[in-house]
């Protein structure tokens, strides 16, 4: 339940970065730049909730490393696809 959250939140923090882009430039080039700057900051966040998982939940590296993979891939690959559909 909790990687779902974390997931859901990721796409909505996506959109809240698409939102800014709209606002900001409204252009689609300026969307495509927000979906990119999202990627590095989805990172950021899905490896602190890695990190809270391995230091407070218990969980081991071993154990977190593939749920990181899954909570940043889903995301990054919803912006992946607003940077192509934006920037073309």
């Amino acid at each position: 339940m909790h990687m779902l959250l974390v997931i859901t939140g990721g796409a909505v923090l996506l959109g809240l970065f698409l939102l800014f882009g709209h606002l900001w430039g409204g252009t689609r080039p300026d969307l495509a730049l927000a979906a990119k700057y999202f990627i590095p900051v989805w990172l950021a966040v899905a490896a602190l909730n890695m990190w809270v998982g391995v230091t407070k939940a218990g969980y081991s590296v071993r154990e977190e490393t593939p749920i990181l993979f899954i909570v940043f891939l889903i995301p990054a690959a919803l912006a992946a696809i607003a940077i192509w559909r934006f920037s073309r």
